[in-house]
């Protein structure tokens, strides 16, 4: 019998290695799970556009997901629960800033993903965007735009990596999406185990009842995680299930 009754997990950095690919020994933990009984989901910054179809078809699921940092939910793939959209107000501004410090950015919505500036029109700014990306190799002028909206009410704030910054509706991210989709199955957080190593993954490692921070996370991610597993490249993810949800000395 398995130690959780959900499974959360992050794909970049996470479930994937650095060549993008889910390993065999990540695949046969998964499905060793999902046979236990465990709703295994994905929690990820990607948008539905990204991949996530083979995802899902590599791994066999269908199950919930949340894309997007929490701004899209959805029961099965297929069925959307929820989105939730950044104002058009503030997707002006955040063109603005990102045009200003020479930044380069994106955006995701349901029907378009885009992940250069240059291919950003005049009619976007019409598009309902759950997500807004900004990019600079500077990490002082990363830091200089993340000043100017971090005190805002309406968007919340989220250092993916070094060099991005997330932003999606105030009080949407990963964590609001995972609670949501416990509520949707009557599941308690203290049943969820969730898996991540980046700073997008923090809020739902913080409240999942066990948060793992894998050995290439965020330092600052693994500060607040409950335990740290091996890296992405060292099957933390199949290391983690197998110790953590079902109590294994070793693999």
């Amino acid at each position: 019998m398995a130690n959780y009754r959900l499974l959360a997990l992050d794909l970049d950095g996470t479930l994937l290695t650095k060549n993008g690919q889910i390993t065999n020994k990540s695949k046969l933990a998964i499905s060793r799970a999902v046979e236990a009984g465990v709703v295994v989901i994905l929690a990820t910054g990607r948008g539905l556009h990204q991949e996530i179809d083979v995802f899902c078809k590599d791994l066999g699921l269908c199950t919930p997901m949340v894309l997007a940092n929490g701004g899209e939910i959805w029961t099965e793939p297929g069925t959307v629960l929820e989105r939730h959209y950044i104002t058009k107000e503030d997707i002006r501004m955040l063109h603005g800033i990102s045009m200003e410090a020479k930044a380069n950015f994106g955006g995701y919505s349901a029907g378009h993903s885009i992940e250069e500036k240059d291919f950003w029109t005049k009619e976007m700014f019409d598009y309902d965007w759950m997500t807004f990306s900004i990019r600079h190799e500077n990490p002082h002028t990363l830091n200089q735009l993340k000043k100017k909206v971090e005190q805002s009410t309406t968007l919340e704030v989220i250092n993916s990596t070094s060099r991005s910054i997330d932003f999606s509706l105030k009080g949407i991210s990963k964590e609001s999406g995972v609670k949501k989709i416990c509520e949707h199955l009557s599941i308690d957080m203290d049943s969820v185990m969730a898996i991540g190593d980046n700073l997008n993954d923090l809020f739902l490692i913080q409240s999942a009842g066990l948060g793992i921070a894998m050995g290439n996370a965020n330092n600052m991610l693994k500060e607040v995680a409950d335990v740290i597993t091996s890296s992405n490249e060292e099957e933390g993810v199949s290391k983690a299930i197998n110790r953590y949800l079902f109590g294994d000395e070793q693999e």
